[in-house]
């Protein structure tokens, strides 16, 4: 690609913005020199490595690649056998680290095959990592337990300074105290001296090393300590010699890897890179684009990614499916240029493997060459002109271009004669069109836009513009051209109305009309999308309060459904305790009965518990029954004040209102108002005055109908179920349970995740029919269970 054309099109400030996230010194090198891809399946290929640094970054939370310096050098003198240096070598150490690290950080994404391709190629040695750190402490310092030959010699080193410092101690409390220049111990050659004043230079047996510039003080190394000094500078050659040993002996194992490090340099930088590109993209808001090789691009909501996002109006263009090339016209200022090298820039990050900064579902393309003029391309050092420097970009675009080329134009044909230059123009586009090229041009001559009309192949486009603040709106309206709004613009601006309306009347008639046609379209155009705006804004806003209206309606029904459970759980334990209470009735009775003799007394207390049997009417209305064998009421004859078995219920309600429309009744029962559909009413059995008069006065008869117990499940399978799911059967399940009588249920979640079963939990702690609940035991299915106890 084109240097000057990445330079015009920004890619450059975009790569160096890239560069900034790196880490390595060498990967943003890397990034500043990076070009785009022209092959699809390379272009695939960074943008899926993108994509997986982004998940890795941000969804895994892996760790940016370690530090390290650029130690390509060091590495090729290691293998030619040189010693390198304590810094080089804990730079080594940092190099060793960083791929370790690296690499188990990767090989942890299984979901991440191109950066596991990289990492599997990667080198390291933790031991000698180990080696280097555990034995250099800094850039000039080795560690005591470097070695056991260091360690001892140092401890030498030590005991002998102790000593010599000691002996010279009394030079310095004693008698010889006198003839010292000073009461302090130096260096001389790296052996210790006394400073003795010269008169009594022959009182201190000894070398003389040096004397001071005035003459006055002789550094004089005492006969008593020169053996100790002299084994002192033996030990520290000693010392030096096991460094250089140390050193040498680390060298050697790096030199035995020096190619497999300097591949792990290279692979470190490309996992950088990768990162370095995500934390951009995530930095800017950008969205993955989806890419083709047809020359199609598709921008919604796209923004320059150098214009400060808070401010930028997001911009959508498209073109390369029904027409190959755009003509962008409008006011100057209007955001053309920004527009056409916005689509250019897209094209050229994505090919980079960078993410753009536009809506989800974007699309660009991938292209062999991008051309672009724009701008003010005069050269004083080759003498031309702007118009002369335009047309030698125009001769290279239309000598290079094909049918797999973008080629962006900013004012097509300007810089010269009017006519001349719409001419250029014209024919440029027909030329660009017969190579089929993709493209987008500007432009502010009105003889283009009529163009764009009659040939195929090419599409109007306008940068919006209000009519009534004379701003420009930053939106690309396509099929339409734009006006220039030179003359408002001026106006606006402060340009004398005399001078203005000169202008005006230099126009021609036709120039006049189609300007005028164009304001009036654009202003149409601008109230029209308010308009619709205004009308999606309230349709949003109805489709939430819909939303609301239908979730509380749901709320309702729920709520009822529950109400209507709790209620036949209720009945039935009444009429369980009206039977009890009657069947202890009767055995009263029949224990009188028994009686040989009955008294008076006998039979009061008889009559006495045939009429509390009455009062209690347990089957007062009717009995539960079977609906499935009742008779359904006709419904066309249903009025108000009717009694009816509803289904549902089991229950006898009294018909308040018939909607014979809908097919449905308002009943009361109880206290409860219920609105019924007309086949779950059915009729009643039998009145309970009837079956009072069927009741003979000489004797008590109980008459017990019961439900037939269904057959109830005493567990529940959720397997493969979400929680909202589950949720759902377990309150149907815990309440057929309830009804039936049961005691305890089981309810089969497995254990997979956990949050199923923690779901059904949260659930059951707020149930009423529920008493406790447990994990099962060995035999039950332990944790893939919960085992229920009702109330």
């Amino acid at each position: 690609m084109d240097r000057k054309t990445i330079e015009k099109l920004e890619l450059n400030k975009i790569l160096a913005s890239a560069a900034s996230f790196a880490v390595l010194p060498q990967t943003k090198r890397m990034l500043l020199e990076e070009e785009p891809q022209t092959d699809m399946a390379e272009t695939k290929r960074l943008l899926d490595l993108t994509a997986e640094a982004d998940d890795a970054l941000f969804r895994a939370g892996v760790g940016r690649i370690e530090e390290f310096p650029e130690i390509t050098d060091e590495l090729d003198r290691a293998k030619k056998g040189s010693t390198l240096s304590c810094k080089e070598l804990l730079g080594i150490a940092q190099l060793l680290r960083s791929a370790r690290v690296a690499f188990r950080s990767v090989k942890a994404l299984p979901q991440a095959p191109l950066l596991n391709e990289l990492a599997d190629g990667i080198y390291f040695d933790e031991m000698l990592e180990r080696d280097i750190t555990d034995k250099i402490l800094s850039e000039d310092e080795i560690s005591d337990y470097a070695s056991d030959d260091l360690y001892s010699i140092r401890r030498s080193i030590r005991s002998l300074n102790e000593k010599v410092r000691n002996k010279l101690a009394e030079y310095l409390s004693g008698e010889g105290a006198k003839y010292l220049q000073e009461g302090i111990v130096t260096m001389r050659d790296n052996r210790y001296v006394l400073p003795v004043r010269a008169e009594y230079k022959t009182r201190i047996r000894g070398f003389v090393h040096d004397r001071s510039a005035s003459g006055a003080t002789f550094f004089i190394e005492p006969e008593q300590i020169l053996e100790m000094n002299n084994e002192l500078r033996e030990l520290a050659a000693a010392e030096k010699e096991e460094i250089e040993r140390i050193l040498a002996g680390l060298s050697r194992r790096v030199g035995t890897m020096a190619e497999q490090l300097t591949a792990d340099m290279e692979r470190l930088s490309e996992i950088d890179r990768a990162y370095a590109k995500a934390e951009f993209s995530y930095k800017n808001k950008c969205v993955r684009p989806r890419i083709n090789g047809r020359g199609v691009i598709d921008i919604q909501k796209g923004r320059h990614p150098l214009l400060d996002p808070k401010t930028a109006v997001p911009v959508s263009v498209a073109l390369g499916k029904e027409y190959k090339i755009l003509l962008v016209s409008g006011p100057n200022t209007g955001g053309k240029t920004v527009t056409l090298k916005m689509c250019g820039l897209f094209c050229m990050m994505a090919a980079c493997g960078l993410y753009i900064p536009a809506a989800e579902g974007s699309e660009v393309a991938v292209f062999s060459k991008i051309f672009c003029d724009i701008g003010d391309a005069q050269s004083i050092e080759e003498n031309l002109s702007t118009f002369s420097s335009h047309i030698k970009n125009i001769i290279g675009i239309t000598e290079g271009a094909d049918a797999s080329s973008l080629v962006l134009i900013d004012e097509l044909g300007g810089g010269t004669d009017p006519d001349e230059g719409q001419a250029i123009a014209k024919a440029v586009i027909g030329y660009l069109l017969k190579k089929g090229c993709c493209g987008i041009v500007t432009t502010h001559y009105t003889s283009l836009k009529e163009y764009a009309y009659s040939q195929s192949g090419i599409e109007n486009a306008s940068m919006e513009f209000d009519m009534n603040t004379l701003q420009p709106l930053y939106r690309v309206s396509l099929g339409v051209p734009g006006s220039s709004n030179a003359i408002a613009i001026s106006r606006r601006l402060g340009l004398s109305e005399e001078i203005l309306h000169d202008a005006v009347s230099n126009l021609s008639e036709g120039g006049r009309q189609f300007e005028n046609i164009l304001r009036a379209a654009e202003k149409s155009k601008v109230e029209a999308d308010e308009a619709k705006k205004e009308a999606e804004s309230l349709k949003s806003e109805w489709k939430e309060k819909l939303a609301e209206v239908n979730a509380e309606r749901e709320k309702l029904k729920k709520e009822r459904e529950k109400l209507f459970l709790n209620a036949r759980v209720e009945s039935r334990r009444i009429v369980n305790e009206r039977t009890e209470q009657a069947e202890e009735l009767l055995a009263q009775i029949e224990e009188i009965a028994k009686s040989r003799e009955l008294t008076e007394s006998d039979l009061i207390r008889a009559r006495t518990l045939k009429n509390k049997i009455a009062d209690k009417a347990y089957l007062a209305d009717a009995e539960p029954n079977d609906s499935g064998k009742m008779s359904p009421v006709d419904f066309s004859r249903l009025k108000a004040g009717d009694r009816v078995f509803i289904g549902a219920m089991q229950s006898v309600g009294e018909i308040l209102s018939v909607n014979q429309k809908k097919k449905e009744a308002e009943v009361l029962m109880g206290s409860l108002r219920l609105n019924v559909k007309a086949d779950d009413l059915f009729k009643v059995v039998a009145e309970p005055s009837a079956a009072r008069k069927n009741v003979r006065k000489d004797r008590v008869q109980v008459v017990r109908k019961i439900e037939p117990i269904r057959q109830v499940k005493t567990e529940i399978n959720l397997l493969g179920m979400t929680v909202s799911e589950a949720v759902q059967e377990v309150d149907a399940f815990i309440d057929q349970a309830v009804l039936a009588g049961l005691d305890e249920v089981k309810i089969i979640h497995g254990v997979g995740t956990g949050k199923l079963k923690e779901g059904i939990r949260n659930h059951l702690r707020g149930m009423k029919n529920v008493a406790e609940f447990r994990s099962g035991v060995y035999g039950e299915g332990e944790a893939g269970v919960t085992i229920v106890k009702l109330k």
